[in-house]
């Protein structure tokens, strides 16, 4: 019998419903935002626009909680707007 293999969760519910065990990738977050590529995050990132980014080695990773509040800065400004 074969091992029960868990799914991958997606970005947008994982966000949504609790902070994953993860940093979320440039991909997760051109998912999670139905972006058309994954060079608009990294664009984001040379404008200093989007949320912060950590460094890991070569690789760019962001922290669930700080999409999380950049989301919500944004939403607040849009209110106030």
């Amino acid at each position: 019998m074969a091992p029960k293999r868990i799914p991958e969760a997606d970005p947008q519910t994982t966000l949504r419903a609790g902070l994953p065990d993860r940093y979320l990738t440039p991909e997760d977050l051109t998912q999670m935002f139905s972006l058309p590529s994954v060079e608009t995050v990294y664009a984001w990132r040379k404008k200093r626009i989007g949320p912060p980014a950590i460094r890991i080695g070569k690789h760019l990773r962001y922290d669930p909680a700080a999409v999380r509040e950049w989301v919500e800065s944004l939403t607040e400004a849009d209110e106030a707007a």
